[in-house]
């Protein structure tokens, strides 16, 4: 039989609640990105189920995988365009739509994360082509209301898969700024308490 709690020792050692406003984000990739960031989310997880057939009812149990979902970051686009350029770039350096060249130029060249380190030779092959200037990793600090980091999340190997489209009018009545949406995939990320 469980012993009962008293009501103080089952009261949270902290209070306050977390403002959606208190954070900090950033990617190594995307410098000029973090600035202007006005939204972020902290990407859900779900666990796969796994149904046993029975001739009564089915019975769920745990499944052995875990899915993530996309990162996705909204943030201002500035007058020439840089952070959203640089992130046009990553995502043309990745898919090389015009010819291979953009890959091997985006690694090389453009890319802020180094190429790494030797990558093994291949029988017959040859080199095998480094792929780590290809990824970033990103983090996305929770802070306190006095803005001091009390949570950090890692995002490990993080690439953009999308980035929304930039709409332009003469009919707007005031002044808002462009805001665009990007949305990432990443291996895994990593929730530390500061």
């Amino acid at each position: 039989m469980a012993t009962a709690q008293s009501p103080i020792a089952r009261q949270p050692d902290q209070l306050d609640y977390a403002s959606p406003t208190q954070f900090r984000f950033g990617v190594h990739q995307l410098p000029k990105v973090e600035f202007f960031t006005v939204s972020a989310n902290l990407p859900g997880i779900s666990a796969g189920v796994v149904t046993h057939a029975t001739p009564f009812k089915d019975i769920p149990t745990m499944g052995d995988k875990l899915t993530y979902e996309n990162l996705s970051i909204s943030f201002i686009v500035d007058e020439y365009l840089e952070n959203y350029i640089s992130l046009h770039d990553w995502m043309v350096g990745i898919g090389f739509p015009q010819k291979r060249e953009q890959f091997k130029t985006y690694r090389d060249v453009t890319s802020n994360t180094p190429a790494g380190g030797g990558t093994p030779k291949v029988d017959r092959i040859g080199k095998a082509t480094a792929d780590r200037a290809l990824y970033s990793d990103a983090f996305l600090q929770i802070l306190s209301n006095k803005n001091n980091p009390i949570v950090e999340v890692i995002f490990e190997n993080l690439f953009p898969v999308s980035l929304s489209a930039l709409d332009f009018s003469q009919a707007a009545t005031d002044v808002e700024y462009i805001i665009a949406t990007a949305e990432f995939a990443y291996q895994i990320y990593e929730i530390k308490t500061l």
